[in-house]
């Protein structure tokens, strides 16, 4: 068994795991516990009551978080010549077309997000095998397909995120760093929250939210009590 560290043990001994914890004293405790030396992130992790070999259990979304992320994304903007200056403008990383796929074709994933014209899906349909796996291929579900690339760019930019349910049945995504206030980091998380219970399938049986928890990269994980939301 791996030895832990005097620190992690004390973050360890002040989480109860038995104990569900209301959403804003558990991210006060997130970020007292934490013992990175760097500003981690701080993750949400809510196991949902569905069957993702279901399709309409399948969930995938997107949720603009209040406070943003606390990181700036990198936007890829695969576009056609004359909506380049559009996806610059709005503030894409890297724009165009061919010369990007070829770059991608060969490994490089420099970036956090793509966002793509339903007219060249066709095109980067064959980046699928190096882009899917790392869940970037753009999706129309998650606003990522659309004509409107300025809008889904800066939609990016301002904090706005994309999710979807693993094969187990959950939802991981970030609410934050721990440098964010607890209050700023309850809200986030609420945002996301709020949106699941929007998205529950109507086929979905029994418990929708079985168990939600946060954690920082480098903290234990703290339960979190569904009713304090």
């Amino acid at each position: 068994m791996a030895k832990i560290s005097k620190k992690r043990a004390a973050a360890n001994a002040k989480v109860d795991p038995q104990k569900l914890y209301p959403l804003e004293k558990a991210m006060a405790l997130v970020k007292d516990v934490n013992t990175a030396k760097f500003d981690a992130s701080v993750d949400l992790h809510v196991r949902l009551g569905v069957d993702p070999r279901k399709a309409d259990q399948a969930l995938r979304g997107t949720v603009t978080l209040p406070h943003g992320t606390g990181k700036t994304k990198r936007v890829l903007a695969f576009v056609t010549p004359d909506k380049e200056q559009e996806a610059l403008d709005a503030g894409a990383d890297y724009v165009g077309l061919d010369e990007l796929i070829q770059k991608v074709q060969g490994g490089w994933t420099d970036f956090d997000v793509v966002v793509a014209m339903p007219q060249v899906m066709a095109k980067i349909g064959k980046l699928g095998r190096v882009l899917g796996p790392r869940g970037l291929m753009p999706n129309p579900k998650t606003g990522t397909v659309t004509p409107d690339v300025g809008a889904a760019v800066k939609a990016v930019k301002g904090g706005k995120i994309s999710f979807r349910v693993d094969k187990y049945g959950i939802i991981h995504t970030s609410v934050g760093r721990v440098s964010f206030d607890a209050e700023k980091l309850k809200e986030n998380a609420e945002e996301v929250l709020h949106t699941l219970q929007k998205m529950k399938p109507a086929s979905a049986k029994g418990t929708y939210m079985k168990s939600v928890a946060v954690a920082s990269t480098m903290s234990p994980g703290i339960k979190v009590d569904p009713k304090s939301f």
